[in-house]
């Protein structure tokens, strides 16, 4: 081996070390940066939970009254056909007969 050679070589595995073992992160870093991501996750969740109640609870509440105006509907037809009885039969009293 040449002397620069022997020269460069220990501080070229310095280097090769240092850069190397600088991308590394400790296990304390990575849990801490896990713990944060999932306490954004859980209060996310909780959020997710109360808007799928809310939206249970409006959609039973929409059912409710679809299944209200349906039997309004279906008594103003009944209404509407008496009423159309009782005009008739005012109708023919009111007629004069010749």
């Amino acid at each position: 081996m040449s002397p620069a050679l022997s020269k460069l070589a220990p501080a070229m595995l310095i280097l090769a070390g240092s850069l190397g073992l600088g991308g590394c992160a400790t296990k304390g870093y990575v849990n801490s940066q896990i713990a944060a991501v999932n306490q954004r996750i859980d209060g996310i969740d909780a959020r997710l939970q109360t808007t799928d109640g809310t939206a249970k609870s409006a959609l039973a509440e929409a059912q409710a009254a679809s299944g209200q105006a349906q039997n309004n509907g279906q008594r103003i037809d009944q209404l509407n056909a008496r009423v159309d009885g009782i005009d008739q039969k005012l109708l023919q009293k009111r007629r004069p007969r010749n």
